[in-house]
């Protein structure tokens, strides 16, 4: 009986109940109950007895088992041989890594059975293998990325946004009893958001693909993330808005907020409080310094004039350092130089990460394909984004100078 059948039978088997039930016709009715009952109970069972059927279909078996047969000491022993399953690695056994250690520290040889054993080579010339387990890392040069990316606003929209601004405030005014006041226009703009393709690629060939570790694919893919993230960051703080976001270093800022210093100093107390001075007070909340470590470092020491240090480094609860400049977050990169400038360049800037907008119109996706000229393996990482500062009031500028 299928769902439908039991369901049909079920509903006719309720409405004759009822009716008895109208009737006066307990008895009958109970009868129809107890019958309804069992109509359930089989159904409930034939549903297992059928799930179960269905779980054994899915099964199985082991297949490509070889039985071979073996003479050992004029006994015939049956042996089972797998096949498509992968021999263990003795390299990474308990015992060969335990050898391995008493090699290092004591100089113990190594097992013969680990060993080259062949009748052409000495085993005191056969080196000793590393244990697997030691190999599988891939020593890379670490690079700082991913302190930017989480502080700026994040969108999904397709087709690109437009983002309404304005400039313009209107003014309340005192009047007198009976009297108005002058309307004012509210003037807006938009800040237009495009399409940018960031791409990467690694190719690598089909031998490699085939003889390298797991760990090596694992850590391209780590690769191109990382990769994708600092092209973001890096476009964030300076792109140039030409095939690629525009950064906020990019923006000109609001007249009075940029703070110039000589080629021949470095920013200092007084930098450091005609920038906060030149900050609006509106837009105080939320806004953090962002530079080098390097010139962060250099006010490390440097006192007010109370004696009060002006950089403090403290260390929060996941123990990672938080550093400050006279109370407010710094931001760290390195994305901005520590060379002596040839132009004049923005060593540091105040700045609040939520007035630039990021937006995501193909989130970042990582697929493998196969070059069917080449046979070599390509990993690939590709989205689509545009961002641009929606409010550059927060903005203000250290900039060095190449001249006096």
């Amino acid at each position: 009986m299928d769902k439908k059948q039991y369901l049909d039978k079920r509903g006719k088997l309720v409405n004759q109940a009822q009716k008895l039930i109208d009737g006066g016709k307990a008895k009958e009715a109970k009868d129809v109950m107890e019958e309804i009952k069992k109509l359930d109970t089989d159904y409930n069972e034939a549903a297992k007895a059928q799930a179960n059927l269905k779980s054994l279909e899915d099964s199985k078996p082991i297949v490509d088992i070889q039985n071979y047969s073996r003479n050992v000491e004029g006994k015939v022993i049956d042996t089972v041989e797998i096949g498509n399953i992968e021999k263990p690695d003795m390299y990474n056994t308990i015992e060969y890594r335990k050898s391995f250690m008493n090699y290092v520290l004591n100089g113990s040889p190594i097992p013969g059975k680990f060993v080259n054993a062949d009748a052409n080579t000495k085993t005191s010339d056969v080196g000793s293998v590393i244990p697997t387990t030691i190999l599988q890392r891939i020593v890379e040069k670490l690079e700082s990325t991913g302190m930017i990316l989480p502080l700026v606003t994040k969108t999904g929209y397709q087709g690109g946004v437009s983002v309404p601004t304005s400039s313009a405030k209107p003014v309340a005014t005192w009047t007198a009893e009976g009297t108005g006041s002058d309307k004012q226009k509210k003037a807006t703009g938009s800040v237009v958001f495009a399409y940018y393709k960031l791409r990467c690629a690694v190719s690598v060939s089909f031998e490699v693909s085939v003889v390298t570790l797991g760990i090596f694919e694992t850590t391209i893919i780590n690769n191109i993330a990382e990769a994708m993230t600092k092209a973001l960051e890096q476009a964030i703080i300076s792109g140039t808005g030409v095939g690629q976001p525009k950064g906020v270093l990019a923006e000109t800022v609001a007249e009075g907020q940029n703070i110039d210093i000589a080629a021949s100093k470095e920013p200092d107390y007084k930098t450091l409080v005609d920038a906060e001075a030149a900050l609006p007070l509106a837009y105080e909340n939320g806004a953090v310094w962002c530079m080098t470590k390097k010139t962060f470092m250099s006010f490390v020491g440097m006192v007010d004039g109370n004696g009060q240090p002006i950089a403090r480094v403290s260390y929060g609860i996941s123990g990672r350092p938080e550093r400050s400049l006279l109370g407010r977050t710094v931001v760290l990169n390195d994305y901005m130089s520590n060379a002596v400038p040839t132009a004049d360049t923005v060593v540091a800037f105040l700045f609040n990460f939520s007035d630039y907008l990021l937006n995501l119109n193909y989130n970042m996706t990582v697929k493998r394909y196969e070059d069917n000229d080449t046979d070599d393996q390509v990993t690939k990482a590709i989205l689509l984004a545009d961002g641009k500062v929606i409010d550059k009031n927060s903005l203000v500028t250290v900039t060095k100078k190449t001249s006096a």
